[in-house]
């Protein structure tokens, strides 16, 4: 069943108060934003049980909507019941790479109803992982095939989860999609190659806290050449807590990984806060009025 919005406070206008997360050189920035955690798992027993806490947090710090996602069919169906209760939480359907065998042919039908929620913006977390192999690869690539196909079918654009297999991700796209392809390559960590052939085929590339991380250079090197008009900021709460916290993750924490993505991109903290939130309204078409 498809859980209707619930009443309550609209999104945006969160001005921070609260002094955990008001430090430094973050609070200007934080009191200007209006942004956009485009990606978290609220259904996560570590966040679902401070569900009302966890998201007084976020408000406080700027956050003005939160995306909840799928990773497979029980965590796709709790994102759209988490959404239909809270004004400021959007969902995403889909299931996770490590769980692509895990997929009958039944299955489908049931995350296309999902998928047709009110509050549903996007198909995912879905996508190729030939780090961890959980799933047979085949297996990884169909699945992937069929969720694009869907959120074609849907009007809907996918976020994508690829973890050591950047190429075979993109060829399984252009094997299914006609560019440009509506969507999010999520938690991005791979090169400049990865970065450029994203861009090609139209995709957002997500940011998160790895780009905080002493030891990703790398990958800020990467992150400093790509146009900030194609990027968005995510948590991916609880995981991948950004410096400098530590522990676990919680949607407040974007405002960390957005500031530190100014400092990459030798950019003023609220433009980019700005422009990203920017980028995940158009991306994900929300009722939200990007200032």
């Amino acid at each position: 069943m498809c859980h209707q919005p619930a009443g309550g406070r609209g999104l945006g206008g969160a001005i921070l108060q609260d002094k955990d997360i008001s430090e430094g050189h973050f609070e200007m920035a934080m009191q200007l934003a209006q942004v956009v955690d485009t990606h978290a798992h609220l259904d996560d027993p570590k966040l679902a049980a401070r569900e009302e806490e966890v998201l007084r947090r976020a408000r406080q710090a700027g956050v003005a909507a939160v995306l909840t996602v799928g990773a497979d069919l029980a965590s796709s169906r709790q994102a759209v019941a988490i959404a239909g209760r809270r004004s400021e939480v959007f969902a995403a359907v889909g299931v996770h790479p490590h769980d692509a065998r895990s997929v009958g042919e039944a299955d489908w039908g049931e995350l296309e109803r999902l998928a047709r929620c009110e509050k549903v913006v996007a198909m995912g977390e879905c996508g190729l992982d030939f780090y961890r192999d959980l799933s047979p690869r085949p297996t990884q690539r169909e699945v992937f095939a069929r969720h694009l196909a869907l959120a074609a079918r849907l009007g809907l654009p996918v976020i994508i989860h690829c973890r050591d297999a950047y190429r075979e991700c993109f060829e399984v796209v252009r094997s299914e999609c006609e560019p440009p392809l509506r969507g999010v390559l999520h938690c991005f960590q791979g090169d400049d190659r990865a970065a450029s052939a994203a861009l090609d085929l139209g995709l957002l590339i997500g940011l998160g806290g790895s780009i905080t991380f002493p030891r990703e250079e790398a990958l800020r090197r990467v992150v400093a050449t790509l146009p900030l008009e194609r990027l968005v900021v995510e948590t991916d709460a609880p995981y991948l807590t950004p410096r400098p916290r530590r522990g676990r993750n919680e949607p407040a924490y974007v405002v960390h990984t957005a500031a530190r993505l100014a400092e990459i991109l030798g950019a003023e903290a609220e433009m980019v806060f700005k422009q990203t939130t920017r980028n995940a309204v158009r991306l994900f078409g929300l009722p939200l009025v990007a200032r």
